[in-house]
């Protein structure tokens, strides 16, 4: 897992949203996070530099004592091999890249757009994920 910058932000690769608004985990984030095939997760918004949601497991977060459901945006079901549909709130076109990194102990980041994914940009080294 690449660090774009000496003391920043951890990445676990590119996703590309499929024609249903899909897109695939990479496969250490999903080791890391604890993602399970069937498992209720949830779609939390982003920040406002990045845009984007955070993914979490419904789980993680009604034990957690953050008040983050307040910043939900839908809920979805963990498919095989690290698929999942994103609500048509998110408002992902299909072929559209999203930068995976490192968010909260809480939420996998999924990020359009920003300081961040500009960076990104410059590493070709980081890995794709497409369905």
């Amino acid at each position: 897992m690449p660090q774009l910058v000496k003391g920043g932000k951890w990445v676990f690769g590119w996703t590309v949203v499929g024609p249903a608004g899909e897109v695939r985990i990479p496969p250490e984030a999903y080791g890391e996070y604890g993602f399970k095939v069937g498992e209720q997760i949830v779609f939390l918004s982003g920040s406002r530099a990045s845009g984007g949601f955070g993914l979490a497991r419904r789980e993680k977060l009604t034990g957690s004592r953050a008040p983050l459901m307040r910043r939900s945006v839908g809920e979805g079901v963990v498919g095989k091999g690290g698929r999942v549909i994103f609500p048509a709130e998110c408002d992902l076109q299909p072929g559209e890249r999203l930068l995976v990194g490192r968010g909260s102990g809480l939420a996998l980041g999924f990020i359009p757009r920003g300081p961040i994914y500009e960076e990104a940009l410059k590493h070709p080294e980081i890995e794709v994920f497409s369905l």
